[in-house]
């Protein structure tokens, strides 16, 4: 029997049901083969193998080409799986045939290697609204916990503070008097980031109750009913719980109030170096991405501004 044409890859894919022996065999063997990996990881591969199989319409696997290939995965795209999806896909097929190579050293190379999956569009990041982030962060209460967590919202949203940086700030980082903190980033990075005069008053209001909470050898800034450092998994819960109690009409999470702190500081001063350098990343390409957030307004200021905006 000779190659596959591309006609082959085109039919209608078999049903897993109709899964010939020889095709069944080879995913039993490679199931064995992934015995050490972790459950959900090898019934992901298997589950992207069968689809491999189907794809081929009862071909035999070693039988089939670059080409082909290339062809399924372009299908399965116009079929609506995404990049990511695909690429993960991918992944799968070619630990398949690294393992069928490794039992045929005939077989010779890998047709899925060079194959990449289709570029998925980028996940815009989700902003609140000026309003929203305003509304949020207007904890009410003069108990510790409601001051606590106005202290850890207006900080969030005036320094656009990572989840972890918000978890690892400590008392001693905190220069109110100058209006900044230090925090540490990705990869151990140190940056100072000021403070805005509103979590400033919300942290001043939470430190003359905190020495009554912490343990007295806790550093961190933030803690719990039991005096030490707030987790990150409670700051998300937290966050949650005040979006619901301040009537948000979705779901927010700290990097939201991150994005948010990005996009309405662009919006206001257009200086992208700046966010860049407050977010803490090591690359513009990764601030551009809050441009897409007030692009309409700086259009505007442009129309208005620039001398050659205006048709004459």
């Amino acid at each position: 029997m000779g190659r596959p044409g591309a006609a082959d890859m085109a039919k209608p894919p078999t049903p897993v049901a109709q899964m010939s022996p020889g095709h069944a065999a080879l995913l039993d063997a490679f199931a064995l083969s992934l015995a050490t990996r972790p459950a959900h990881t090898r019934n992901a591969y298997l589950r992207d193998v069968t689809v491999l199989f189907s794809m081929s319409n009862g071909v035999a696997p070693q039988k089939l080409t670059r080409p082909l290939l290339m062809r399924a995965v372009a299908t399965l795209h116009a079929r609506g799986l995404s990049g990511r999806s695909l690429s993960r896909m991918l992944s799968a097929w070619r630990a398949f045939y690294r393992f069928l190579i490794e039992r045929d050293r005939s077989l010779g190379e890998d047709p899925c290697a060079g194959i990449k999956a289709p570029k998925s569009p980028k996940r815009l990041p989700s902003a609140l609204s000026p309003d929203e982030a305003a509304r949020l962060v207007q904890v009410d209460g003069d108990d510790a916990l409601s001051r606590r967590d106005r202290a850890l919202l207006e900080l969030a949203y005036s320094s656009g503070l990572r989840l972890s940086e918000l978890a690892g700030v400590t008392v001693a980082a905190c220069d109110l008097a100058s209006g900044e903190v230090r925090v540490l980033g990705k990869g151990s990075k140190e940056r100072i980031v000021p403070i805005g005069a509103a979590a400033r008053d919300a942290i001043e209001r939470w430190l003359a109750v905190r020495s009554g909470h912490a343990a007295a050898d806790e550093a961190a800034l933030f803690v719990g009913r039991h005096g030490r450092r707030l987790t990150p998994r409670a700051i998300e819960q937290r966050f949650a719980q005040w979006a619901v109690r301040q009537g948000l009409p979705r779901h927010v999470h700290p990097h939201m109030l991150r994005h948010s702190f990005a996009s309405h500081v662009l919006q206001s001063s257009g200086d992208l170096r700046a966010v860049q350098e407050m977010l803490g990343h090591a690359s513009i390409a990764s601030t551009q991405v809050y441009t897409h957030l007030d692009f309409q307004a700086l259009a505007k200021v442009y129309d208005a501004a620039h001398p050659r905006a205006k048709r004459k």
